[in-house]
């Protein structure tokens, strides 16, 4: 049971993180101002800030691994 929740956590994780990156590279964000409810728009605002910080997380641990490099 802890496993799976540990996996659909982490599915989480990288779906919000996937649509930061869409952000940031297109501007194409989910549209919240559709969600009549303001709790649940509330929680899905915070849910897509998270995917911003893990986003910018990922960016600055890959950006000072070795393995990667940045091409312009």
């Amino acid at each position: 049971m802890l496993g799976k929740l540990a996996h659909i956590g982490f599915d989480a994780i990288l779906i919000t993180a996937f649509l930061a990156g869409i952000k940031r590279s297109t501007g194409l964000t989910p549209a919240l101002s559709k969600v009549p409810n303001k709790d649940v728009r509330q929680m899905l605002r915070s849910y897509l800030e998270f995917g911003e910080y893990a986003f910018d997380f990922a960016v600055v641990f890959f950006g000072r691994s070795p393995s990667f490099e940045r091409k312009h």
